[in-house]
C-alpha cells in the first residue's frame, strides 16, 4: 500500500470528520503491525516497558485509574477505534457496561466483541440520553474532535451530576510557532493542534472543571520514538508487508521529529480528569 501524498495534505488541512475516517482506515494497520495488538495509541513508558504493547496497556491502565472506572457500572468509549482499550478495560472491570462510539464504520465492522456495544456516530452527537453516564472516555481520539466544545458539551449532556470525563490527549505547546516548529509534523500529525491552555478552557467555558491534570510527553513520545530507532530494522520488515518504503520513511522521519519536538518542551501529551 503506497499512501498518497497529495491525500495525506488533504486529510491535514481539512481534518474533517471523513478526513478522519480515511486516515484512520489507511495508517492504522501500520501500528498493528508495529505492537501486534488492537490498540491505536502511543502508549505510557516507563523503566519496565519493554515493547509498544506494554506500553499501550500501561496508557489504558492509567486512564481507567484516573477514570475510577472499579466503583461504576456505565462508560462511553468515544473514539473507541478498534476496541482495544474497551476490550481491556471490560477484562479490568468486568461489571462495568461499556459503549464504544466511533465515527468509523469499517473499525466497528471489523472488531470483534461480544461484551462492547457498538455505536456508529460522532463526537458531536452522542446516542444517549441525558444524565445517565458514569465515565465518558476519549482516550487519544479528541484530538481529532472538531469543534472539541461540541464533544465537550455532548459528554456534559449525558454524564450524571456526579459524572467524570476523561481524556487523553496530544497538545502542542501555545510556543510553538506552527510549521517552523513542526515541520513534517505539520502533516503527518493530521489532527487539531491544540494546546492546553485552548483544552482547559474550552473545559472551563462548558462548566466542567478540571479535578486533575498530568503532563505525560516525555513518557509517551521520547521512548516510543528510541523504541522505533532501536528496533527499526524488523519494523521496517513488517510494514513493508503492506506499505512502500517511501510511507516507512516518512514514518521514521516523522519519530525523529516527534521526540526532537518533545525534548524542547513544543508538544505535550496530557491525561485530564474533568467533573
Amino acid at each position: 500500500m503506497t499512501i498518497n501524498l497529495f491525500e495525506m495534505l488533504m486529510w491535514t488541512f481539512r481534518r474533517n470528520e471523513n478526513d478522519v475516517v480515511n486516515l484512520y482506515d489507511s495508517l492504522s494497520p501500520i501500528m498493528q503491525l508495529s505492537t501486534g495488538g488492537e490498540m491505536l495509541n502511543f502508549g505510557l513508558w516507563d523503566e519496565s516497558t519493554n515493547t509498544p504493547l506494554e506500553a499501550q496497556m500501561k496508557l489504558c491502565d492509567a486512564t481507567g485509574k484516573m477514570a475510577n472506572l472499579s466503583n461504576v457500572v456505565s462508560l462511553i468509549d468515544v473514539g473507541s477505534g478498534i476496541l482495544g482499550p474497551a476490550k481491556k478495560w471490560h477484562l479490568d472491570y468486568p461489571n462495568l457496561t461499556i459503549s464504544a462510539v466511533n465515527i468509523n464504520f469499517n473499525q466497528l465492522k471489523n472488531s470483534k466483541s461480544d461484551y462492547v456495544a457498538k455505536l456508529n456516530s460522532t463526537s458531536r452527537f452522542l446516542p444517549f440520553a441525558d444524565n445517565i453516564i458514569d465515565r465518558v472516555i476519549a482516550l487519544e481520539s479528541a484530538q481529532h474532535f472538531r469543534p472539541l466544545e461540541d464533544f465537550l458539551a455532548e459528554s456534559k449532556r449525558v454524564l450524571k451530576d456526579d459524572g467524570v470525563l476523561v481524556m487523553a490527549i496530544p497538545v502542542v505547546n501555545d510556543k510553538s510557532s506552527g510549521l517552523l516548529d513542526l515541520g513534517i509534523l505539520s502533516f503527518t500529525w493530521s489532527s487539531e493542534h491544540y494546546t492546553y491552555e485552548s483544552v482547559s478552557s474550552k473545559i472551563s467555558n462548558i462548566g466542567f472543571k478540571i479535578l486533575e491534570s498530568q503532563n505525560l510527553g516525555l513518557n509517551v513520545y521520547v521512548p516510543l520514538a528510541d523504541y522505533y530507532f532501536k528496533h527499526r530494522n524488523e519494523l521496517q520488515e513488517k510494514i513493508k508487508t503492506k506499505y512502500s518504503s517511501s510511507t516507512e520513511k516518512i514514518l521514521f522521519s516523522s519519530l525523529k521529529k516527534m521526540k526532537q519536538m518533545s525534548e524542547l518542551g513544543l508538544i505535550d501529551y496530557v491525561l485530564l480528569k474533568c467533573a
